[in-house]
């Protein structure tokens, strides 16, 4: 099986490099592996003859020879030599290929490139006083009788012979190796004739003394040694190498007491060691910190600026070492000119060795340390700027803008691309997708550091805009749509760009040179992007289109399409059937009705109903807040629904059931008219119908008062304020949030926020009474029975009790004085009487609740108003006040 494998594997890859497939998977692909293996078991070749090989490459040998190309045999010969040492069963075959794919080698075979075959060594004749000088070697062996060359011969051994010398004139000659344990004579380097110069170079490594007597080593400078040799000894420290006058000890530089310069006082020569070993040792903190592996991009990037940066340094050192040790040199040797050329030339390794320092402590946290650099870096090339050092402030300038490029990487693929590198450290951007639904793409995909810790402090002034500009990217990505601008975007900031030379950018500080030039990159991507975005959704998505449905549906902007739904569902709610709250006769309802708007797609739109709806539906059907069980839900397009988001749709639908509430309130007081009761001709009926018809009109006042306000003002307002701030905005975060802010307000001014509560339940409470109102009149003038009087009284009187806030004393049961009763009055009289007193009494108990809670309601509006400064509330306020100036004629009428 592993034979087939191998055989399958290795024809896969033969037809790959052949025919060059797409892929494997093709059709064509598989025809012919197919006709290959078929090949492959026909067995039509056998194995290649490796004598008929040999054969071709003897005469081939002798082909060569008679075209005087001595070389090409010689060359080919050592070359199948060689060969026979590594034996294989596949050399015949590949001898074979090797033969046949030659080309008339004779003429363009070349061996200028080959190593030539060293030519061999001529034996040397011998002569028999070499052997045997006394010539009694060979004298007891019959070596001078005559050979019989036909006995004890066969064609075998002749074959064996033959092929024993062909072997030995084939295989070349190896040279004889000499003896490792030979020591070559110290006469083969010196001669005596320069002695005086080797005791000057033994004298001159001084640290070989170091074994001295106990005497030498008694004071604290008991070695003297000339300068030439302390700067040598100071430069190999500065370079990183052990030394005898300094050693390296816990991270320090520590100078040797035993040696001393002549004519020079020990507490100078101590002090200019210490100022060197204080910059050997820093120096050694870059070179520890250069051993040190890095993982993050760009420290690998600073990595190798220091290494440049060292690199320079050890430069000057050399060139320190080749002008003291050049033989046509003059420059005078002296330690102090070495200190003031070192202290020169280590000023940036000296800097970067400061920082280098402060970030080694945290080497624990990558990611913390890698931006703490770039800060630290960054602070730096502003402190050189400010100090007016030019040389140092551009040679920083260099090493944070290689820096900068390659941490910018990440960011520069996140706003050109939208993509992101999560294996990048440093970075301020995470991914926080748990699902794919494209509908929470722009709030929960990605999410931006709080607190950003892990990007650079001259990122987080921008970091907003391109966390957007990359989102806008992703947006675009799904929704197909490419960029068309023929002029690539430019997403990359050099030093060249912030600083450009002979300009006078240098007056300015770099901080504010860098962040000008990076915010324009940022804000020329970030407005390309937006724009791009923003007609995409106006254009493509039908944002526009579905703001305007949305206000169709759930703001009531037209109430010709809206009236049919309602009165289907009022009409069920008044036949006390419990089918007003099947979903699947309201969704339909729903469709059929806003189907005929070209900007409504029907099979979007749902009317929904929780399951106790229908449990509860006949008990709280002459309620208004039964028809908190409909909401109506319209599936908005992904791309719209980033913009329009799940609970910014719950605010509509609030909106939306408070003035269906409202439309209900106002269609019981229409549909029953008050009516004249033709059985009585009393001047009090005349009364009642006054204070009915007073009441009706106070409440329809009230109704209309409110929905035209909610409507017509607050609304429409509204709904163009938000159009106009949806065009001006910048990018759909600004879209997000004029959207946000607009249902905000809307829910304020329509009294639906939490701190609000107080006015809609009273609001509530109003439209309750209202219906109540309705049913009264109902009970009254619907139906002259006496049985159907006493239970619609009955039903009033209940329904009145819930809604009540405050009640009067109850007055006597009419019922209990039938009993009591002995007149001859009609039965019928009584009962009339009855109804009409109960009625009476019902009807000034809804006109005092509706009075106090008008009252109320007026009173909060303006109190909300002096502290928000809402203009929409004393506006309404003064529309439910419009009984004020005319209170003291209506209390005579009533």
């Amino acid at each position: 099986m592993a034979v087939a494998a191998n055989v399958s594997a290795l024809t896969d890859e033969l037809i790959i490099a052949v025919a060059k497939p797409d892929r494997k998977d093709t059709p064509h692909f598989r025809n012919l592996k197919r006709r290959t293996e078929d090949t492959f078991k026909s067995h039509a070749y056998a194995r290649t003859d490796q004598f008929a090989v040999a054969s071709q490459l003897e005469g081939l040998q002798e082909k060569f020879q008679v075209l005087c190309r001595d070389e090409l045999a010689d060359a080919l010969r050592i070359r199948l030599t060689e060969l026979q040492e590594h034996q294989s069963s596949w050399f015949p075959e590949i001898l074979s290929l090797l033969l046949q794919l030659a080309d008339r080698p004779a003429q363009r075979s070349r061996v200028d490139q080959v190593v030539a075959a060293k030519p061999r060594e001529e034996a040397k004749s011998l002569v028999w006083d070499e052997l045997d000088a006394a010539g009694s070697a060979y004298c007891g062996e019959d070596i001078w009788e005559d050979v019989d060359y036909g006995a004890d011969s066969s064609d075998e051994d002749l074959a064996s012979v033959s092929t024993d010398s062909y072997h030995t004139r084939s295989q070349p000659e190896t040279s004889v190796t000499t003896e490792e344990d030979y020591m070559i004579p110290d006469e083969v380097f010196t001669s005596g004739e320069n002695d005086e110069f080797i005791e000057s170079i033994a004298n001159a490594q001084f640290w070989r003394n170091e074994e001295s007597s106990a005497t030498e080593k008694a004071g604290p400078a008991s070695k003297i040694i000339t300068e030439l040799q302390v700067v040598r000894e100071t430069v190999f420290m500065l370079q990183g190498l052990p030394t005898s006058l300094f050693w390296r000890f816990d991270g320090n530089v520590e100078i040797h007491r035993r040696y001393t310069i002549a004519d020079l006082s020990n507490e100078a020569f101590v002090s200019l060691l210490r100022s060197l070993s204080s910059t050997g040792a820093k120096l050694d903190i870059l070179r520890q910190f250069c051993n040190t592996p890095q993982e993050i991009p760009y420290m690998q990037t600073f990595h190798r600026g220091l290494e440049s940066c060292l690199r320079e340094f050890d430069l000057f050192l050399s060139n320190v070492q080749h002008q003291y040790l050049a033989q046509t040199s003059i420059v005078s040797i002296s330690l102090l000119q070495l200190s003031e050329d070192v202290y020169r030339e280590s000023r940036l390794p000296l800097l970067l060795s400061d920082l280098v320092s402060s970030l080694m402590p945290n080497t624990s946290n990558t990611s913390n340390t890698a931006t703490q650099c770039l800060d630290s870096l960054y602070d730096l090339v502003c402190l050189t700027q400010a100090a007016g050092d030019d040389g140092l402030f551009k040679a920083l300038a260099k090493l944070f803008f290689s820096c900068f490029e390659t941490y910018a990487h990440p960011v520069r693929m996140w706003m050109e691309k939208g993509q992101l590198d999560e294996s990048a450290a440093g970075f301020f951007i995470r991914n926080s997708q748990s699902d794919s639904d494209l509908r929470t793409l722009w709030h929960d995909w990605y999410s931006l550091d709080a607190i950003l810790p892990n990007s650079p402090k001259f990122i987080q002034p921008f970091a907003s805009k391109i966390f957007i500009t990359g989102k806008s990217m992703v947006f675009l990505r799904h929704l197909n749509t490419s960029e068309d601008d023929e002029t690539p975007r430019k997403v990359s900031l050099t030093l060249d760009e912030v600083l450009p030379p002979d300009s006078s950018a240098f007056c300015l500080p770099f901080s504010v040179l860098l962040e000008s030039s990076f915010g324009k990159l940022v804000d020329e991507n970030h407005a390309y992007t937006s724009a791009l975005l923003r007609t995409e959704l106006g254009q493509q998505c039908g944002l526009w289109a579905s703001l305007q449905a949305l206000e169709y549906i759930y703001l009531g902007k037209d109430m010709s399409i809206f009236g049919p739904i309602d009165s289907k569902i009022f009409d069920l709610m008044d036949r006390g059937k419990g089918a007003w709250s099947d979903r699947f006769l309201l969704t339909e309802v729903a469709q059929s009705a806003f189907g005929a708007l070209p900007f409504i797609d029907p099979s979007r739109l749902l009317v929904r109903t929780p399951k106790e709806a229908h449990s509860n539906a006949v008990s709280r059907s002459r309620s208004v807040k039964v028809l908190d069980a409909i909401s109506f839900d319209y599936i908005l397009p992904w791309s719209v629904a980033n913009i329009i988001t799940k609970d910014t749709l719950l605010g509509y639908q609030r909106i939306s059931t408070f003035l269906m509430q409202l439309r209900r309130a106002k269609q019981t007081i229409v549909k029953q008219r008050l009516q004249h009761n033709n059985q009585s001709d009393k001047i009090q009926d005349s009364r009642n119908n006054t204070l009915s018809y007073a009441l009706r009109h106070n409440m329809l006042w009230f109704l209309n008062a409110i929905y035209s306000h909610m409507t017509d003002f607050v609304i429409s307002a509204a709904t163009k304020s938000l159009r106009r701030d949806l065009s001006a905005s910048a990018d759909v975060d600004a879209m997000v949030a004029a959207h946000r802010s607009f249902m905000h307000s809307l829910e304020e001014q329509c009294l639906l926020s939490t701190n609000l509560n107080a006015l809609h339940q009273a609001i509530i409470t109003i439209l309750d009474l209202c219906v109540s109102f309705a049913d009264i009149q109902n009970s009254r003038y619907g139906d002259h029975s006496l049985d159907h009087a006493r239970t619609a009284t009955k039903s009033a009187k209940s329904m009145h009790r819930k809604n009540a806030q405050r009640s009067e004393p109850d007055l006597d049961d009419p019922s209990d004085e039938d009993d009591d009763d002995d007149s001859d009055l009609d039965e019928d009289n009584l009962a009339a009487s009855f109804h009409e007193t109960h009625y009476m009494q019902r009807v000034r108990d809804i006109k005092d609740q509706f009075n106090r809670l008008l009252a109320f309601i007026v009173a909060g509006l303006r109190g909300v108003g002096r502290v928000d400064g809402q203009l929409s509330w004393e506006i309404l306020a003064e529309k439910l006040e419009w009984r004020k100036a005319s209170g003291q004629q209506q209390s005579l009428i009533l």
